[in-house]
């Protein structure tokens, strides 16, 4: 699945890919996600995310990382782990997923 993501509709996303693994979107991650737009449709986006499954989710992921051709994928790894800590808690489904896509962006 191809995307016109800009580089931050790609962390965005992502982020709310995070917010989700353990499926609870909690509001300290939703502050979080929204304190990093500038220019992106946060409506939009978690439209479009509530949409895809799991499999769609990370195809669109991978392909817009690739497409994109991100010069910094640290960054992305950053701001998920930021994700992830924002609510004082980092569940086992979280380090999984961690693991999983930081082989995917780093």
């Amino acid at each position: 699945m191809r995307t016109n993501w800009t580089k931050e509709d790609l962390i965005i996303y992502t982020l709310m890919y995070c917010a989700n693994v353990d499926f609870k979107e909690t509001n300290l991650e939703i502050e979080h996600i929204k304190s990093k737009i500038k220019n992106s449709d946060y409506e939009a986006l978690h439209a479009e995310f509530k949409e895809d499954n799991d499999y769609q989710s990370l195809e669109k992921i991978f392909n817009a990382i690739k497409d994109l051709e991100i010069e910094n994928p640290k960054e992305i790894v950053k701001e998920i782990m930021e994700t992830f800590n924002s609510d004082g808690k980092y569940c086992n489904l979280e380090q999984i997923l961690f693991k999983g896509l930081n082989k995917i962006i780093a």
